[in-house]
């Protein structure tokens, strides 16, 4: 599955001290759905390595109506890089707004830990075709701006 959107209801339990939803909170939403997405394409355990690009471009709103969409953007050898896009609103107004987008790699790994293959993703349509070239983009400018390792 090169896609998946979980929904739910903004809890009180998730409330930040502004009263709207803490931005731990979706972080670890984005890291949900993106496994989600992940594990169900490379058919097995696979490990959170990058989470890139961050915007939070508005508030959750608890009791707001939550949608976290994660879909494939690219696939290297052992990785795969995860467009996730959360949107939320108030359910009796039916308006859905962009709250957060970001980039998520993750790899694919065995008992061991250790990186194995995963199936190559093609972009068919001219939307996944762009999201891919956005995703190999910002993958190519982490790595040129990462310091170099000891």
């Amino acid at each position: 599955m090169s896609a998946i959107t979980l929904r739910f209801l903004a809890e009180p339990n998730t409330v930040n001290f502004g009263g709207k939803v803490h931005g731990g909170t979706v972080m670890k939403w984005i890291d949900e759905a993106g496994y989600a997405c992940a594990t169900s394409w490379a058919k097995r355990y696979c490990i959170t390595v990058y989470v890139g690009g961050i915007r939070f471009h508005h508030p959750i709103m608890i009791g707001d109506l939550v949608e976290v969409e994660a879909r494939m953007a690219y696939t290297g050898n052992t990785s795969m890089n995860i467009s996730v896009e959360v949107r939320s609103g108030d359910m009796k107004g039916g308006q859905m707004q962009t709250t957060t987008e970001c980039l998520i790699v993750f790899v694919s790994v065995d008992s061991h830990g250790r990186p194995m293959p995963v199936p190559a993703w093609n972009p068919e349509t001219p939307g996944d075709i762009a999201l891919a070239q956005r995703a190999k983009a910002q993958l190519d400018a982490s790595r040129s701006t990462a310091s170099p390792r000891p």
